[in-house]
C-alpha cells in the first residue's frame, strides 16, 4: 500500500520565528537554510550545556526496555485542569528525525478512554509498526486526546479522572505516549476536526514542526488514529458533517485499527467520501485479536469482578481510589457490538 501524503501546506510566518512548510508531495519541503538557525543548546549563567536530542520511538525505545516502566515511570508531566494552566506536552515529543529519508508524522487519538485499556496502548504500537513497515513516515510523537464531559455519554467518568488515568497508563507502560488535555478542558463539546486542527496548530505553527538531520524545518504530518467501529460510524446519518470527514481525511488522514467482527476494508470501498481519500488512510490488521472494551471493564467493576490485566495496574488502582464506575448503564449499551 502506498504512504499516505503528507500533510497539506499550512505555513505562516513572523518575525524572528521559522513556521515549516507540510509538504504536499515527496520532496516538496522548504529550506530553512536562509532562515535564523535553532539553538540545540542551552546557557546556564557562563556554562553551556548541550540540549540533549529526543529520539523517535522507533530509533529510541527497544523491547528490552520496556518491561520496568510499570515500577519505574518515566518523563512524567501532569496536565493542568484549567485552561488558563494548560500547557501543550513536548516532553516525549522528538525534537529531530533520525533519518532525512523519512517523513514526521505524529498520532493523535481521540475518545472517551473512560477507563483507558490495553487495547487503547497496543493501537499506537500497531500503528507504530505499520507505518515503520509500511510508509516513509517517522513516528516523533503519539498523544490522547480524551473528550471533555459535555459529550454526555452513558458511563462517562469526569474528564480529570479520565485524563489522569491516560497519564498513568503512559507513564507507567511507554517512553513515547502522551496525553494532551485541551480538548477536555473546553467547556463544549469539540469536533474531532477541530481537535486536530489544535494538534496542527501547536506543532507546526507554534513550533515550525521538526528539525531533520541537516537543520532543516520540516512540517510534521497529523493523523487520526481510530477503531474500526468509530470508523464504521461515519457512515451512520447525522454522526458526522460531510464537511468534516473531508477536513479529517482529507487534509489530516487515519489509521484504521480493525476490530473483531468489523470489516473496514468493504466500509472503505462503499463510503463515498472514504473511498475518495483512501491515499491517506491506512488500515492496520491486528494480527492478536484484542477485543477488550471499556463497557465491559466498567460492567467488570460494577460486579465486582476482576481486571486485572485488561488495564494498567496504576489505573486500576486510580478507579479503586476514586470509587469510579459504579453506576448503572443501559443494558443496550453494555450489550452494543460497538461498545467502546
Amino acid at each position: 500500500m502506498d504512504a499516505p501524503p503528507p500533510h497539506p501546506s499550512t505555513t505562516k510566518k513572523s518575525e524572528g520565528t521559522y513556521h515549516g512548510k507540510i509538504p504536499r508531495i515527496h520532496g516538496d519541503l522548504v529550506s530553512s537554510s536562509d532562515d535564523e538557525p535553532v539553538s540545540t543548546e542551552v546557557k546556564k549563567d557562563t556554562e553551556t550545556i548541550p540540549i540533549k536530542p529526543i529520539l523517535p520511538p522507533t530509533v529510541e525505545v527497544k523491547s528490552s526496555q520496556i518491561a520496568d516502566l510499570e515500577e519505574v515511570p518515566h518523563g512524567i508531566q501532569r496536565q493542568a485542569k484549567t485552561l488558563e494552566k494548560y500547557d501543550f506536552p513536548t516532553h516525549r515529543l522528538a525534537t529531530s528525525l533520525s533519518e532525512d529519508s523519512k517523513y514526521p508524522l505524529v498520532i493523535v487519538a481521540c475518545g472517551s478512554f473512560s477507563p483507558i485499556t490495553y487495547l487503547h496502548l497496543r493501537m499506537f504500537e500497531m500503528a507504530l509498526d505499520a507505518i515503520t513497515e509500511q510508509t516513509k513516515f517517522e513516528v516523533i510523537g503519539g498523544y490522547y486526546s480524551p473528550v471533555s464531559s459535555n459529550y454526555e455519554k452513558q458511563g462517562l467518568a469526569p474528564a480529570h479522572h479520565r485524563v489522569r488515568m491516560c497519564e498513568l497508563a503512559c507513564e507507567r507502560t511507554s517512553s513515547w505516549l502522551m496525553v494532551d488535555a485541551w480538548e477536555s478542558l473546553q467547556p463544549k463539546y469539540t469536533r474531532t476536526a477541530l481537535v486536530l486542527d489544535h494538534f496542527n496548530e501547536e506543532i507546526n505553527i507554534k513550533r515550525g514542526g521538526i528539525l531533520s538531520k541537516s537543520g532543516e524545518k520540516r512540517g510534521v504530518k497529523i493523523m487520526l488514529l481510530a477503531g474500526g467501529d468509530l470508523i464504521e460510524s461515519m457512515g451512520e446519518p447525522d454522526v458526522w458533517a460531510d464537511q468534516d470527514l473531508h477536513h479529517i481525511l482529507g487534509k489530516y488522514g487515519c489509521l484504521i485499527v480493525e476490530r473483531t467482527g468489523s470489516d473496514v476494508r468493504s466500509f472503505l470501498l462503499s463510503h463515498d467520501i472514504m473511498y475518495e481519500h483512501r491515499r491517506n488512510v491506512l488500515v492496520i490488521k491486528q494480527l492478536i485479536y484484542n477485543d477488550i472494551s471499556s463497557t465491559k471493564i466498567r460492567l467488570f467493576i460494577r460486579r465486582g469482578m476482576s481486571v486485572q490485566y485488561l488495564l494498567p495496574n496504576s489505573v486500576i488502582r486510580y478507579i479503586q481510589q476514586n470509587k469510579l464506575y459504579y453506576e448503572t448503564e443501559p443494558v443496550k449499551q453494555v450489550m452494543s457490538e460497538n461498545a467502546d
